[in-house]
């Protein structure tokens, strides 16, 4: 990413107001340091060499001190204003990588970019913070500041500039030079901390099948060589801060040195005017110090900066086509498989599936594990593109089909039922009693300490995976979408919780909804009207599945 990349003001409105305003921080900034060059060198210039008495440089003191607050003014505010920008500036890029990460589907994320988004999305776009508050204002204050500064030296002292000028062109040559070496570092970083968090999510996500096998800690190892890995990256990264912030420091200083030499040699002879040497002497360091803090702050963003570069790569992927005719209402149609086949790793997976929901019938798939029974749900959802036959939604192409209009129509139950974070009444739709008997969250409800009015934390925290279902499950009741998918509803209950999972299909169907089951017991698929098996390639070449 460029210092100051166009995509950033592109994806971002926050950020360009924050540009123009601290553009316009900028000029006023390089207007006060020059007022405040000016009043100092007139003020201790008539003290020393004209002898003016306290009284007589009162106007120029009390100005001195006006600008010098109004210039503290300026950074607060301009500080005040980056903090602001900044909180928008991530909270927008974090919803567009979200939101467009679903919309380049399960399939997409499935194939390794889920854990880089995860990270991304969260520590990795905070790290645009310093970007916002550090690097990016001195960047402004460099282009405003340096040049304006150094226009006032040149109407003062054109020997002073010229030397100015010639050593100017130093600072950012290093500053490239150190640039390069730190984006590498800052890149590997990265990368690093997704690799670490890829790894703990897998971890997290796997920890109840190594606890029963006991072999919970064996990724402890892996996990803490990817933190020390972290940690060795951040650590050369700042070493080279350290380093090239000296060099920087070294370099303006030594530039001050020459312009101050050659004043007080001019001086001594009688070619300059005290008032004027003391005016360009206060303005040579401000006319180093914004290359200077650009250098120095570049290193504490350029995480952020990494970061923001991976945000727009995965922005700038094209998201599949979607069609635009509104769906059918689905209590009178016909969804369709014809011949459906997606594509994986390990070959077609479901393959040449055939399968006809009937309105206010009840279908059940079944087949053994990975034959691509959720799979199938999603390409009918339109969330997976098939790689071959035809989805059909009464006579229309399921690409030529507004996505929202259908999912509008659908209650959909999945294997790990995500909530909202907020009451329980809010999860399910509002207090209903009635619905809660019936699918046993009415004994969930008894254990909760306020009920239906029950705070649940992000995902539903504060429930088991199976009163989580039971919620999730209630949901589904009490709308009405004509179409109900519950995928595997009895995987995390016990044998109670499945009567209950039985009473609600038979409720679903006499109120005349559709519903779509992902099944493996028998129980569950005996109370279908249809039963689909799903099969894979895989399925189709091991003699150990019948025909």
């Amino acid at each position: 990413m460029r210092p100051l990349d166009p995509r950033l003001l592109r994806y971002a409105r926050s950020a360009r107001g924050y540009v123009a305003l601290t553009a316009g921080f900028g000029v006023l900034t390089a207007t006060l340091v020059v007022c405040q060059a000016l009043l100092l060198a007139h003020a201790l210039g008539g003290a020393v060499q004209d002898g003016a008495s306290l009284a007589s440089l009162r106007p120029t003191i009390a100005w001195l001190a006006v600008v010098v607050g109004a210039r503290a003014l300026v950074t607060s505010g301009q500080e005040r204003f980056a903090h602001r920008a900044a909180t928008a500036t991530i909270t927008e890029l974090r919803e567009q990588v979200v939101e467009h990460a679903v919309a380049l589907g399960p399939r997409w994320l499935a194939s390794g970019h889920g854990p880089a988004v995860v990270t991304l999305a969260t520590r990795g776009l905070d790290n645009l913070q310093p970007y916002f508050v550090r690097y990016l204002p001195q960047l402004l204050l460099a282009a405003t500041v340096t040049p304006g500064v150094l226009l006032v030296v040149l109407g003062l002292d054109w020997v002073s500039a010229v030397i100015m000028v010639c050593v100017l062109p130093l600072v950012p040559v290093f500053m490239v030079l150190v640039g390069r070496l730190t984006q590498g570092r800052s890149e590997r970083g990265l990368v690093t901390m997704q690799h670490l968090g890829a790894q703990v999510l897998d971890l997290l996500a796997g920890l109840a099948t190594l606890r029963a096998h006991g072999r919970e800690r064996g990724q402890g190892a892996r996990v803490h060589a990817l933190g020390d890995a972290h940690r060795r990256a951040t650590m050369g990264t700042l070493r080279i801060a350290f380093l090239s912030g000296m060099v920087l420091e070294l370099l303006t200083t030594l530039s001050v040195a020459l312009v101050a030499v050659a004043i007080g040699l001019r001086l001594v002879d009688g070619e300059l005017a005290l008032t004027t040497g003391i005016a360009v002497l206060v303005l040579a360091p401000e006319v180093f110090l914004p290359l200077r803090q650009v250098g120095a702050q570049f290193h504490a963003a350029a995480d952020g900066v990494a970061a923001a570069a991976q945000a727009f790569a995965v922005l700038e992927i094209p998201v599949p086509v979607t069609g635009t005719e509104p769906a059918p209402d689905l209590r009178r149609v016909v969804l369709t498989l014809d011949g459906v086949s997606v594509r994986t790793t390990h070959g077609r997976s479901p393959a040449a599936l055939d399968l006809d929901v009937q309105p206010g019938t009840v279908v059940a798939l079944t087949g053994p594990s990975g034959a691509g029974k959720t799979t199938a749900v999603e390409v009918l959802l339109g969330l997976v593109r098939p790689d071959e036959g035809a989805v059909k939604v009464g006579t229309l192409d399921l690409a030529d089909i507004d996505p929202t209009s259908l999912w509008s129509q659908v209650s959909w139950l999945p294997q790990r039922p995500v909530l909202e974070p907020g009451t329980v009444a809010a999860a399910v739709g509002g207090v209903h009693d009635a619905a809660a008997a019936l699918t046993g969250l009415d004994a969930v409800l008894e254990t909760l300490p306020d009920g239906w009015q029950t705070e649940l934390g992000r995902g539903g925290e504060g429930l088991s995976l199976g009163q989580r279902q039971r919620v999730a499950l209630t949901r589904a009741l009490v709308s009405d979408a004509p179409l109900v998918i519950l995928d595997e509803p009895t995987a995390h209950l016990d044998a109670a919780g499945e009567a209950v999972v039985l009473d609600t299909v038979r409720v679903l169907r006499a109120a005349g909804r559709t519903v779509l089951l992902v099944a493996h017991r028998p129980s569950l698929v005996a109370c279908a009207d249809t039963v689909v098996e799903v099969r894979s390639d895989a399925d189709a070449m091991d003699p150990a599945v019948p025909a």
